[in-house]
């Protein structure tokens, strides 16, 4: 079985703006990131994304631009992402059972890869995305500023949360 840490993108890889992440101009790798993932590698994690995508049912911007944004981040995290899931759906405009808080792309990486989710991690900046993480079991990080009591641990940032996963 294989351990893993799964990350939410926005506000944990890079900035998170209020009016979404979905073009060259607006993705701002945040400081370490890239350093802590290649740290995460060589410990033998698996690293995979889940991350929620409503720009996409509310029409802000499409699929295809998405996934260009992740190529971008895959060239600045030197190809270490292992996979990218996202939930395009918004309540609003369409009811999904992938989007976080719910736990369909969690069951879905941990199903493909093997999971160990005593072994594994979640590293996010909302509570949402610590939910389906508790919900199975797996060990969580809360990074940046929301104030949550849900986090198993809180880090300032990424790089920060290697302090606490590697203990």
């Amino acid at each position: 079985m294989n351990k893993c840490v799964f990350l939410d993108r926005d506000g944990v890889l890079n900035r998170d703006y209020v009016d979404y992440v979905y073009s060259a101009d607006k993705l701002e790798i945040l400081p370490g990131v890239a350093e802590a993932l290649t740290s995460l590698k060589r410990a033998g994690y698996l690293l995979i994304v889940i991350t929620n995508q409503s720009g996409i049912a509310k029409g802000l911007y499409t699929r295809e631009q998405m996934h260009e944004c992740h190529q971008l981040m895959q060239k600045a995290f030197s190809h270490q992402i292992d996979h990218f899931y996202f939930a395009p759906g918004h309540p609003t405009v369409s009811e999904s059972l992938s989007r976080k808080p719910g736990s369909l792309m969690f069951e879905k990486a941990i199903a493909k890869f093997n999971i160990d989710i005593k072994l594994s991690w979640m590293i996010g900046d909302k509570e949402r995305d610590l939910v389906p993480a508790k919900r199975l079991g797996i060990k969580t990080i809360q990074v940046d500023n929301d104030d949550s009591r849900m986090a198993d641990y809180k880090a300032k940032n990424l790089p920060d949360a290697l302090e606490i996963i590697f203990g």
